[in-house]
Parts: C-alpha cells; sequence; structure tokens
C-alpha cells in the first residue's frame, strides 16, 4: 500500500534524508517548510525514484498555513498516513539573554505546529482506521534531542520547546495507542553530520541516513508493538527502543 507521509520541516540535513528514506519506500511525501526554493529541486529530486514528492512551503508557526497545506497534501496524494513533526526553532541563549519573542518562537513551531500538524494527521488517521480496525491507523513521529529529556544550559528557549513536544507526544500515545495510531518520540543524543560542511571526524557525528533508517522502522512496526520512544547514539547498540 502507498503511504502517505508529511514531513513537517524539511532541511538540508536529516529531514532530507528522512524524505529519501520514505520516497525510496515508494511513500507519496509532503514536504513542509519555509524554503521554497529547497523544497521544488528536494522535490524533484524525490520524484525521479519510486515515490512522489509534493513541495508545499509552510510556516510552521503559523496554524492557518499548516492546514492550508494539509489541505494540498489530501487534494494531491489522499489523506496523510504518516506525519514527522521534525521542525524546531530556538535562540542558543539562557535565561537572562533570551527574549520572550524568541522563547515564543521556540514553542510556536516546536509545539503548537507540531500540535496543529497532529490534529490533522490524526483526523485522517481514525477515519480511515474506522474501517480497517485490524490494522495500524497511522504513525505520527517526533524527533527529539538530548534537550527533551535533559536540560541544557545556554538552550533554554530549544530545551522548553523540546520538553513540551516529547511531554505532548507521551500523551498522545496513550491517548491514541488504542486507536491504531503509533506515536513515537526519537532522541537524538548526539549531533547529527552537518551536511554542508568538512568535519575531522564524521564518526563522532550521527549519520542522517541511518536516523532515518531508524524512523522508518517506527513506521514498520506492528500494531501489537508500537515502541514509544528510540534514543538514538553514536556507538555500538546506538539504537535503544523503549
Amino acid at each position: 500500500m502507498t503511504r502517505v507521509a508529511v514531513v513537517a520541516g524539511v532541511g538540508p540535513g536529516l529531514g532530507a534524508s528522512i524524505a529519501r528514506r520514505f520516497a525510496a519506500e515508494g511513500c507519496s511525501v509532503a514536504l513542509l517548510a519555509r524554503s521554497a526554493s529547497y523544497l521544488d529541486e528536494l522535490a524533484a529530486e524525490l520524484e525521479e525514484g519510486p515515490g512522489e514528492a509534493l513541495a508545499v512551503p509552510t510556516d510552521l508557526a503559523e496554524p492557518d498555513e499548516i492546514r492550508a497545506a494539509f489541505g494540498e497534501v489530501r487534494e494531491a496524494f489522499g489523506p496523510v498516513d504518516v506525519l514527522v513533526n521534525h521542525a524546531s526553532s530556538g535562540s542558543w541563549k539562557g535565561l537572562r539573554e533570551l527574549s520572550v519573542e524568541e522563547l515564543d518562537h521556540a514553542t510556536a513551531v516546536g509545539v503548537r505546529g507540531a500540535f496543529v500538524c497532529a490534529q490533522e494527521a490524526v483526523d485522517d488517521m481514525l477515519e480511515r482506521g474506522e474501517t480497517e480496525s485490524d490494522e495500524k491507523a497511522g504513525t505520527v513521529l517526533f524527533t527529539g534531542a538530548t534537550s527533551a529529556v535533559r536540560g541544557r544550559e545556554g538552550a533554554l528557549a530549544f530545551s522548553a520547546a523540546k520538553f513540551g513536544a516529547r511531554g505532548m507526544a507521551e500523551s498522545m500515545a496513550k491517548e491514541l495507542g488504542s486507536e491504531g495510531v503509533h506515536v513515537a518520540h526519537v532522541v537524538l543524543d548526539g549531533g547529527i553530520l552537518p551536511p554542508n560542511r568538512a568535519v575531522d571526524d564524521e564518526s563522532a557525528y550521527l549519520h542522517p541516513d541511518d536516523i532515518a533508517e531508524t524512523y522508518w522502522r517506527l513506521v514498520e512496526q506492528d500494531v501489537s508493538t508500537m515502541t514509544f520512544e528510540a534514543h538514538v547514539t553514536n556507538g555500538p547498540g546506538d539504537i535503544e527502543f523503549l
């Protein structure tokens, strides 16, 4: 069955790797972010493979834009099967340097934006699940970070948003699991290999393509064994499913 996947928050790093991995499985992938030119470029690349792609320029801090984007996705591909809440924003500042506006923007993107995306996607999943109760109704994945489970000095806004998103994800998992919607939170416990610059030691970083494989494994999990949290680190035994 062809899945319709929305990746909310797509840049040239992990977001692009997730989109590529899903498209390689034949998914119809909708790309949501503010950079129209980059989305168009990535969509054209994905169209050359077995999947389909749709670039939907969207400010994920704006609920009306998010709802309009999901309308475009449904019109092009049909109801949503998979959502990846990948967008984040956060000024790397502490309490005394951070402004109210910067804190608001971090939570607007990372918490409120993810909330609106989830509302839109889960409505599709539950409507379809009414007729396919023996199958997984859909999957909602959240990109987390070390800062989602452990505070970090100088990253107050980012940490607040990541903690909030994790709490929302866990609440959603408890609410929706019995209805066949798999909600999972992926903790990325390490730096991600940057896409556009060289580094001294690549082995010290998480590779975006390897992380994307973890996301696909979560999508493929059966409804009887739905992991809530996966911790991804760099080193032997780098993925722990909880």
